[in-house]
């Protein structure tokens, strides 16, 4: 009877192998050849050859950037998925979508938040690197401040991470007052819905969820890789029409700042 650790190897070391062989494109003929015929090996053997094309992609500097295109780009996209970063259907062109999930990751591992897949970026892939619930019972939306990343959790398990923008910490004058541009750690719940751009006195959100005040999880064009909001999150347009879409958000659902 296969044992829990072989069942792991065959579903994740080989998929990693064939990424890291593949983001490398100059990779050994025999690194290749051991990676992609690992599921035919011992559990030792796998383990094996996933570590050595990972140190050949490491070793190397390719780069897979916007308007990357191929099987590449393809596998990186499929592992991101595999890991829960959000970027919609993987189709082997690096897109918007695809920068925005790399930046997630990105901002979870520590790294320079460039939205390119380059060693560093790979290594990142190649060990799994996610984020860590806080929650452990029921579905929340955790906004984890220290990352910049929104994740939709499910009984203490991160099913989708998605790139964000949160209060920038700065004073400014709105209706002649002063306030501070914080998202508020806490625990709150969706009460308000917009399904289109909603107006407000700094400007419009695109289909906002609103859980504190009028602080709302909400769509904008520009989501910087640095905390830049007045206190909202933001997520990409493309972002929020996914959590419309799947109900992630309904009113009632618990959102935690943390």
């Amino acid at each position: 009877m296969i044992t829990t650790r072989r069942r792991v190897l065959a579903a994740i070391s080989v998929p990693v192998a064939a990424l890291a062989a593949l983001a490398v494109g100059q990779t050994s003929v025999a690194v290749a050849a051991s990676a992609t015929s690992s599921a035919s090996l011992s559990a030792a053997q796998a383990a094996s050859a996933s570590v050595a094309a990972a140190s050949a992609a490491t070793s190397s500097s390719p780069l897979l950037t916007r308007g990357s295109k191929g099987a590449a780009v393809l596998a990186a996209q499929k592992r991101l998925a595999a890991l829960g970063y959000w970027l919609g259907t993987p189709d082997g062109v690096y897109g918007d979508k695809t920068v925005h999930a790399v930046i997630a990751l990105q901002k979870v591992a520590g790294l320079a938040r460039d939205g390119v897949i380059g060693p560093k970026t790979t290594r990142a892939l190649a060990a799994g690197v996610r984020p860590k619930a806080r929650t452990t019972r029921g579905d929340v939306i955790e906004v984890d401040l220290a990352h910049q990343v929104v994740l939709a959790v499910h009984s203490g398990r991160v099913n989708l991470v998605f790139d964000a923008s949160t209060g920038s910490g700065a004073y400014y004058y709105s209706l002649g007052r002063l306030h501070h541009a914080v998202t508020p750690k806490g625990t709150y719940h969706v009460y308000r819905a917009v399904n289109g751009w909603d107006p407000g006195p700094l400007g419009k959100l695109y289909r906002p969820r609103y859980f504190n005040g009028g602080i709302a999880v909400h769509g904008y064009p520009s989501v910087p890789t640095y905390p830049a909001s007045h206190g909202c999150v933001r997520v990409t347009i493309a972002a929020i029409d996914y959590v419309w879409a799947r109900n992630l958000m309904p009113i009632g659902r618990a959102v935690v700042v943390r």
